[in-house]
């Protein structure tokens, strides 16, 4: 049963690693992946003497950092929360709403937001403009261009992260709670000292796994959200990797990028499991 899983990743995972060799080489159709002549560290060399290129590399970092560091504690707070309920039909109907949004394309999400955030015909500025006296521009200011970046990250995530949770929080032994109880522990106790120190393992796996897609930000979100007057804050290496790459046709160049990104997440997925295994909770 196992077997497809595993082609899967062999074939569609690991198999598409060779092709990792264009980042030495100046591809070209002609003579394929193999045949087109090798140039060493040319193709690194020039990546980095792109202009903007360290802002680029600031903007994926930063956007990745506030996704890892604001969004990771929404799908432990919501499974929580979830845990606690008691009504089944509450709970249930919770679940469908939080989840909804994890099976919504980036482009519906992309038009939710302009539709609620646009300066010219956006809801809130319906409401908001007459206070002000103008209309603010969200989607044209870096700072709230960010906020609704990293908000609607969490939003479309965190329902379907937390199912992780709350599959963690269900192995937790009930007993554990009734002794809580009997000794006078209250609701918040019982989290603080039983819920968090038993899902504590799953958190930190979650967290490590996280860390290793700090240098990556998801192409889709990006490239829907942004627009050439935050381009300062919202040209990530995914999207330059698109417009030079695909649309310049710049493939070893492009893959030379994608390199340098796999090996940073590799670093920081390394480092942070090292950092847990001093907790006795690393990945490996």
């Amino acid at each position: 049963m196992f077997a497809p899983v595993v082609l899967y990743f062999l074939i569609f995972r690991y198999a598409p690693m060779a092709g990792l060799v264009i980042a030495f080489k100046n591809y070209n159709f002609h003579d394929g992946i193999w045949g087109s002549p090798w140039v060493g560290l040319d193709n690194f060399r020039l990546l980095f003497t792109q202009p903007k290129m360290i802002e680029i590399i600031r903007n994926t970092f930063v956007l990745s950092f506030l996704q890892v560091i604001v969004g990771f504690p929404f799908p432990i707070l919501l499974a929580i929360f979830l845990n606690e309920a008691r009504k089944m039909w509450f709970k249930r109907i919770i679940q469908t709403v939080v989840y909804l949004p994890h099976f919504l394309h980036w482009v519906i999400i992309g038009g939710l937001i302009i539709l609620i955030f646009s300066q010219e015909k956006g809801i809130v500025n319906h409401w908001l403009a007459p206070l002000l006296g103008s209309a603010f521009p969200f989607l044209y200011n870096p700072t709230s261009w960010i906020a609704i970046f990293v908000g609607s990250g969490i939003w479309k995530s965190a329902g379907w992260n937390a199912i992780i949770y709350l599959a963690a929080l269900a192995a937790i032994d009930p007993a554990l709670y009734e002794s809580a109880s009997m000794d006078g522990a209250g609701k918040m106790r019982k989290i603080w000292h039983i819920t968090l120190p038993s899902i504590r393992p799953t958190i930190i796996i979650m967290f490590i796994l996280s860390v290793g897609h700090v240098m990556e930000v998801g192409f889709d979100q990006v490239y829907v959200l942004q627009n050439s007057v935050v381009s300062n804050v919202s040209e990530v290496i995914s999207t330059w990797n698109f417009k030079v790459g695909i649309n310049g046709g710049r493939f070893s160049l492009a893959a030379a990028m994608g390199f340098f990104e796999s090996f940073v997440g590799l670093f920081l997925v390394v480092m942070a499991n090292r950092i847990a295994r001093r907790f006795d909770q690393g990945l490996w």
